[in-house]
């Protein structure tokens, strides 16, 4: 897109006002805009805290985050804009912050730039100054204290002089440090200036009329802005030896798999603590049961209480506290910088299924467990790439399946066939995960879409582990508030299912269900005890052991095995294996060991997804679409299995 068709549809250039967002009501409209690594996150979050929320922006599967925070008796309303290089139009985030822009919603723009690397990160400025030449701005340098590593001296007040505007240093994870800012963005409230940018105009004018020759003419204005302005010390410019063992040689690969893999089980460090208030959560349910029972209530109030309302938190309670270790981890690793060397060293892999590097990162983590997958695609800049790399992960058997298959596969075809069934399992992933590709890639990344390729690798800095634990906070509350509606309605409809006055499963909705139905469940590979099994996986995948223990031992009803995997009180039978090869076949037992597999994750795993991804349509797509496959591939299997075994 050429610079005179942005200028055209700014309001502030008298061009015609872009049907999108309306004006904070009494407040002001604050975007921040800058390119990806940046700090934009950061100052949004230092900012406007808790008083934020997110979501999609109309029409668009792109993220929107808004917050609020109030100075000097000013509301102000915080719009961070989708990390982007420029305003092109050429992925989705740069067409939101485009059109974002050129509706005149936003009062002040903010343009955040990474001091330690100015010429490539003010191309955002060159871009935004070309488009609405009548924006009201300032200008943040971030980063400052990179910069000051690097030798690097910044003349702030040169370069405020040269475009007109506020230009601020800063060390957006530092927020005792905003007072400047602040006063600046006060300050650019009421006099409202604008970037004096007639030489840049009169350079794209006279460069050629091609992307390459307003690129230059954008780079030449840069140079220009920055003479003087800018002190560091002459060296070249070259990896470091570090850089070139973790980007450039044959054991890059290696060791970007086994960061990953190490901030995973470092997750679990600040994850177990809130994970056992879980389970702690669930316990209190069954005390709460249990006096609610010797008080003369109703057996149901007291059932109802444990086994939707206790477990219900207890479930959102641990999910949280993954998600919350997840994101404190990688959050560390993106602050540092090594989350763009994970980009650039796995880019040319995934680009082949059409997404980026960072993809490999919920891979490899829902081999322990898909809501941390789900989770880790946060760092992924693009909501395709991000949509299509969570329904792939959701492929990924992850650590709970791993404790349920062997033991079936080894019961029903020995020692020497059970790893055939592992070998097919993960054919099937591979399979799957290539047809999410080919089926939903499309409607997700555009074809020659490459968005979050780095093109750069930003510094190395020490993350602030205080900035980090603080925005992981707010990311698992947000979760946490979203998640519980989930989490809740599958616990109600497992209880409700399973429920019964005598405990006795007999009794239970659930079995007259599965008897009427198992003519037609049959038709999948399961009977009604392996399909119950299988729907209460949709749950806790966990649980599918104990579940079948309590069906053919008559050891507990579903809704208290669920109940007991959360509080740690419920076992499988430790012969489990050798009590459903004597009631089923070999191929019922395949069929649910494929159908199991498969099925969407669990209700934690559905619950992030729709936290991460903002979508209830694509949440429900994937969630129907791993049901569909579950059950589809427990018929396939039952039906060919029953011709030889």
């Amino acid at each position: 897109m050429s610079c005179e068709r942005c200028v055209a549809s700014c309001p502030a250039a008298g061009g015609a006002k872009a049907p999108a967002a309306r004006k904070a009501a009494g407040g002001v409209t604050v975007a921040l805009l800058g390119q990806p690594n940046s700090g934009k996150s950061t100052l949004f979050n230092g900012l406007t805290g808790a008083r934020q929320h997110v979501g999609n922006w109309p029409g668009k599967t792109v993220e929107r985050k808004e917050g609020t925070f109030e100075r000097g008796g000013t509301a102000f309303q915080v719009v961070d804009l989708p990390g982007s290089y420029g305003l092109a139009a050429n992925s989705p985030e740069e067409e939101v912050t485009r059109d974002y822009l050129a509706s005149g919603a936003a009062d002040i723009v903010l343009v955040m730039a990474d001091a330690s690397q100015l010429e490539r990160s003010l191309y955002m400025l060159a871009d935004f100054v070309a488009a609405c030449p009548e924006q009201p701005c300032l200008l943040a340098l971030n980063l400052m204290d990179v910069a000051e590593n690097q030798g690097k001296r910044i003349d702030a007040v040169l370069i405020a002089r040269r475009l007109g505007v506020p230009v601020v240093p800063l060390v957006a994870s530092r927020p005792e440090g905003y007072g400047a800012l602040l006063d600046a963005l006060a300050r650019t409230v009421r006099e409202r200036p604008v970037v004096d940018g007639a030489r840049l105009r009169e350079g794209i004018a006279a460069a050629p009329d091609t992307i390459q020759g307003t690129a230059a003419a954008k780079f030449a204005w840069i140079e220009g802005l920055l003479d003087g302005a800018v002190e560091a010390p002459a060296r070249p410019h070259a990896l470091s030896r570090f850089d070139r063992v973790v980007t450039g040689s044959r054991w890059s690969k290696p060791i970007t798999i086994g960061m990953i893999l190490l901030g995973f089980i470092l997750a679990f460090v600040p994850a177990i603590p809130i994970m056992m208030l879980g389970g702690a959560i669930s316990s209190l349910g069954q005390v709460v049961a249990g006096a609610l029972a010797q008080a003369g209530a109703p057996d149901v109030l007291g059932s109802f209480l444990a086994g939707v309302v206790f477990n219900s938190l207890c479930f959102g309670t641990m999910m949280v506290g993954y998600v919350f270790g997840i994101n404190l981890v990688f959050g560390l690793y993106e602050e540092a910088g090594y989350m763009a060397r994970i980009s650039y060293v796995f880019d040319h892999t995934m680009a082949r299924f059409g997404l980026q590097g960072k993809s490999l990162m919920p891979f490899l983590m829902c081999l322990g467990c898909t809501m941390g997958g789900v989770s880790g695609s946060r760092v992924i800049d693009s909501w395709g790439q991000r949509m299509l790399t969570v329904m792939m992960a959701w492929a990924i058997p992850c650590g709970s399946t791993w404790g349920v298959v062997p033991v079936l596969a080894v019961a029903f075809f020995g020692v020497a066939g059970a790893p055939l069934v592992i070998v097919g399992i993960f054919a099937v992933t591979i399979l799957i995960m290539w047809l999410v590709g080919r089926v939903f890639g499309p409607r997700l990344v555009a074809e020659g879409e490459r968005a979050g390729m780095v093109m750069e690798l930003p510094p190395y800095h020490r993350p602030h582990l205080g900035n980090v634990a603080r925005g992981a906070l707010l990311k698992s509350r947000q979760m946490f508030v979203r998640a519980i509606r989930v989490v809740a309605l599958f616990a109600f409809a497992i209880w409700a299912l399973t429920y019964t006055a005598t405990g006795s499963v007999e009794g239970s909705v659930l079995y007259a269900l599965g008897t009427a139905i198992e003519p037609v469940t049959r038709f999948f590979g399961m009977g009604w005890q392996t399909f119950t099994a299988w729907l209460c996986a949709l749950v806790l995948k966990e649980s599918a052991l104990g579940v079948l223990s309590g069906l053919f031992t008559g050891a507990a009803t579903p809704n208290a095995v669920l109940v007991g995997v959360m509080t740690g009180g419920a076992a499988a039978a430790s012969n489990i294996g050798e009590v459903m090869a004597q009631a089923i076949s070999a191929p019922e037992a395949l069929a649910f060991i494929f159908a199991f597999t498969f099925n969407m994750p669990c209700a934690a795993s559905v619950s992030a997804t729709w936290g991460e991804v903002h979508s209830t349509k694509w949440t429900v797509i994937t969630a129907l679409f791993y049901i569909c496959c579950s059950l589809l591939l427990g018929c396939v299997v039952y039906h060919v299995s029953s011709l030889f075994l």
